[in-house]
């Protein structure tokens, strides 16, 4: 069964991102080592000291077995201390270079998960829209850190690994240039199986990456959903869809570990028959007296110390398509165009002060694609300090109205002017600065109630902070709580009530004091009591200021300037609530529908009138 039950991550464009080459991503991630280059070359160093330690070993067993044969004894406690000093200079270069490569890392992975994050804050409202929280999460988390892997342990290992068989191919060239020949015959081998491994890892590195995120974007969303889960009584259907992107992750897991299971040991033994041709040969000339017994183990110990840089090569070949995968998600965020600098003019201006508040839609169209035209033709005027209020059925275009306004959406056609000003030229931070958004759904971060309200200004002063939520009517219950003020709220709030949760968010507005107010009438969904104190604070958050508010129930728009009827995405009718009642248009029915509680319903129930009255 395919389908919600059973997601397929490869299917949905929410996971998918551009491919880059190997390359490409390794010459991006580069980019982040730039500010670094002393601890990068430090880490080197450090490592470069250690192996040249490390190659000690192999000429001081040469030796000693060498003096065994001869029956030579007098150096041994020399060659010895020789042999224990060089074994910890060679890990306290090692120790110090875990150290530097740990710092190197964090400020690498930090500086790139920053660049991120501020890349998401600035692209458009229309790109979440597109794409699951939780792969969000995944590419900021898990992906900046395996991007980051390919540059730290490429620079670092990649480096040493190079020229570890450069340093000991030319050491076991001196030492017998026959058998260091005979011990190059597996690096065709090796090669071959490099190209291979890079060719065909890439698809499969991809895979688990993309079923990592859907995993995780349904995870996010069941927590956040978990409530409606449990009143529904779905945890056995959730635990199955849950089974099935764990499986998914599974199963691409395994594809790409049962490649490595043949491919890394298949590697290793090419290597060893390299091993088992110089043992061969060595051992022939050792019994022809033409190599001591010295000389072969120390020229086997060196080949150990050739094939292991080469294994290091295998493994950085699979970090780097990892990383490769990895960098496509990072890199498809990073390369989004952020919220446009404008058409009609660069975005670089700030609105002229002071701001009165005249909005003006002149003609305005609006679409969220190709054949999905939201709005038509919209021309309207509001006065500084007017309520303008929006009513219509579901779909009919309030919302995506009234966020035209903040620029979440760029209009398609026409323009918006705040006191004759075009906001296509005005700076995004200059716009929403005049600007205050209260949705129906009150969203609260997970802090404090003071941390919440302060969003709206954060250098208010305490003073500033008790008169705005005196005037959102919701210092009462705030100084109740148990630590007052600095009672945490929860995730979204969750530790307050509904009408509680509206209040500090109409706090929160009052708090920055904009000009211009958007309202997604936030009484919806609240007891008569709430509703009350939260219409108050309502009032004294429209004083002064021009108003759109997206209305629910037509008694809190009665005495508004203007109200909009809204259909299909265009204004049928306009006017006051008495002008619009003479009219006798759909307003007017509307108004005559007793004991209704939302306008979305009122709209359902005039277009059930009207198809009966059109059959009869």
């Amino acid at each position: 069964m395919r389908g919600r039950e059973q997601f397929d991550a490869e299917e949905d464009p929410t996971f998918r991102a551009r491919s880059r080459t190997t390359w490409e991503v390794v010459r991006r991630v580069a980019f982040y080592l730039r500010p670094y280059r002393a601890l990068a070359a430090a880490d080197i160093l450090c490592a470069l000291i250690s192996l040249g330690f490390s190659l000690v070993f192999p000429r001081v067993v040469q030796a000693i077995i060498d003096d065994v044969v001869r029956g030579q004894h007098a150096d041994y406690w020399l060659l010895t201390a020789g042999l224990a000093g060089a074994f910890l200079m060679r890990d306290a270069f090692n120790s110090l270079r875990i150290l530097v490569n740990n710092v190197f890392e964090q400020n690498v992975i930090y500086d790139m998960r920053r660049d991120v994050f501020a890349r998401l804050q600035r692209l458009p409202v229309g790109y979440f829209d597109q794409r699951a929280s939780g792969d969000l999460m995944t590419r900021v988390i898990e992906d900046v850190n395996a991007v980051e892997r390919v540059l730290i342990d490429g620079t670092e290992q990649g480096t040493i690994a190079v020229l570890s068989l450069a340093g000991v191919m030319i050491i076991l060239l001196r030492k017998n240039p026959a058998l260091a020949a005979m011990a190059l015959l597996p690096v065709p081998i090796l090669a071959a199986g490099t190209l291979w491994y890079t060719l065909t890892a890439h698809r499969r590195y991809r895979a688990q990456r993309r079923a990592s995120s859907a995993m995780n974007a349904f995870l996010m969303d069941s927590l956040q959903g978990v409530r409606q889960i449990k009143a529904f009584g779905r945890q056995r259907h959730e635990d199955e869809r849950f089974a099935s992107r764990a499986d998914g992750l599974r199963q691409s897991t395994l594809g790409v570990m049962k490649v490595w299971a043949i491919y890394q040991p298949a590697m290793a033994f090419a290597a060893s028959l390299g091993f088992a041709v110089v043992l061969w040969q060595g051992g022939s000339l050792v019994a022809a007296q033409r190599l001591t017994i010295g000389q072969l183990v120390s020229f086997i110990l060196y080949l150990g110390l050739f094939y292991e840089p080469l294994g290091k090569l295998h493994g950085l070949n699979q970090i780097l398509q990892s990383a490769r995968a990895a960098g496509e998600r990072v890199f498809d965020i990073l390369d989004t165009t952020e919220e446009r600098s404008g058409t009609a003019a660069p975005r670089q201006v700030a609105l002229r002060q002071p701001v009165r508040g005249e909005v003006q839609y002149e003609d305005v169209g609006f679409s969220y694609g190709e054949g999905r035209t939201a709005l038509k033709h919209i021309t309207l005027q509001a006065r500084p300090g007017q309520m303008i209020a929006l009513v219509g059925p579901t779909g009919a275009g309030k919302s995506t109205l009234v966020n035209l306004l903040p620029a979440f959406y760029e209009v398609s056609s026409g323009r918006i002017v705040i006191d004759g000003q075009d906001i296509a030229g005005v700076s995004l931070e200059s716009l929403r600065a005049h600007l205050s958004v209260v949705s129906q759904e009150a969203f609260l971060f997970n802090g404090t109630v003071r941390e919440n309200i302060l969003y709206g200004k954060l250098d208010a002063s305490t003073e500033e902070l008790l008169a705005a939520a005196r005037a959102a009517n919701c210092h009462e219950f705030i100084a109740r709580l148990p630590e007052g003020y600095d009672s945490r709220v929860g995730e979204r709030g969750v530790k307050l009530s509904v009408g509680e949760k509206q209040r500090v968010s109409i706090a929160r507005a009052l708090l920055k004091n904009a000009p211009i107010l958007i309202l997604d009438e936030a009484t919806a969904s609240v007891d008569t009591a709430t509703e009350k104190l939260i219409q108050e604070a309502l009032e004294r958050l429209m004083a002064n200021r021009t108003s759109f508010v997206i209305a629910h129930r037509l008694s809190t728009i009665r005495h508004a300037d203007q109200i909009l009827v809204m259909l299909h995405g265009e204004i049928t009718e306009r006017g006051t609530h008495e002008e619009l009642i003479e009219q006798n248009g759909l307003y007017a029915k509307l108004s005559r529908i007793q004991n209704t509680t939302f306008i979305e319903e009122s709209f359902e129930r005039i277009a059930v009138v009207d198809e009966g009255a059109v059959a009869k």
